[in-house]
């Protein structure tokens, strides 16, 4: 289990972000301090099986979850105020 506290919204904000294509691992670790396998870990939690699968086989390997290196982290959700 993750032993960072997370509020419900937060948890809600990170499965979330972690959803996106286009926000890294990197972009979650700076503002929730979780790093990538805990969110994983979070993710395992939450999702119901199927769902944390297909989560897994849709970020494995992707270079955009993987963070920018030659860009500035971009973390914020057009939908976030």
């Amino acid at each position: 289990m993750i032993n960072k506290e997370l509020s419900i919204a937060e948890v809600d904000r990170v499965i979330e972000m972690a959803w996106e294509d286009r926000t890294p691992f990197d972009a979650i670790a700076f503002q929730f301090n979780l790093k990538e396998q805990e969110v994983i870990q979070l993710m395992r939690g939450s999702l119901k099986p199927s769902s944390f699968k297909i989560w897994r086989r849709r970020v494995s390997g992707r270079k955009l979850k993987h963070g920018f290196p030659d860009q500035k982290i971009r973390f914020k959700s057009p939908n976030q105020k």
